[in-house]
């Protein structure tokens, strides 16, 4: 409920409700199999990068994406790889506009990790390998690392 002239009505509770969750892209390659599969002797390099995008569907819905990539290697060789991108509609109302932004990229995302982070376990034990588990992520510190590069991108100076 708005008071007629967009702003929330005082004593509203903030709300924040998830409409849908779903896979809207998910790649795993397995290159080197069955080669791969054999027993290497040693611990393969893992990489993995995570980005979060969003946008804004309506008033008060919001569309969050959760992308993971991770790779693989022991040896100069790929042993798998990986691409995940996991988004959730979310709903969002009486939330004041400057917490608006950080709620959608930090506590978003982190509502859809242990989804995301099931998903690429199973693909990869099904890819023949022990699941891969993610270690939790701080999204908070990737929300400010984002912030502070837009910032310099922008030519601003970071707040101290």
């Amino acid at each position: 409920m708005t008071n007629g002239n967009g702003t929330p009505e005082a004593g509203q509770a903030p709300q924040l409700n998830v409409l849908a969750q779903y896979t809207k892209d998910l790649s795993f390659e397995n290159p080197n199999a069955p080669a791969s599969l054999q027993p290497q002797g040693q611990q393969p390099q893992i990489n993995i990068q995570i980005n979060v995008n969003a946008n804004n569907l309506a008033e008060h819905e919001f569309e969050v994406v959760l992308s993971v990539e991770g790779k693989a290697e022991t040896a100069g060789k790929v042993m798998f790889s990986f691409e995940l991108a996991y988004a959730g509609v979310f709903r969002i109302v009486n939330v004041p506009q400057e917490n608006l932004h950080p709620l959608v990229m930090i506590e978003c995302p982190r509502l859809l990790f242990p989804f995301a982070r099931e998903i690429i376990a199973t693909a990869v034990r099904d890819g023949g390998f022990p699941p891969l588990m993610l270690d939790p992520v701080d999204f908070v510190g990737l929300y400010r690392q984002n912030m502070e590069r837009q910032m310099a991108a922008q030519g601003q100076v970071k707040p101290s």
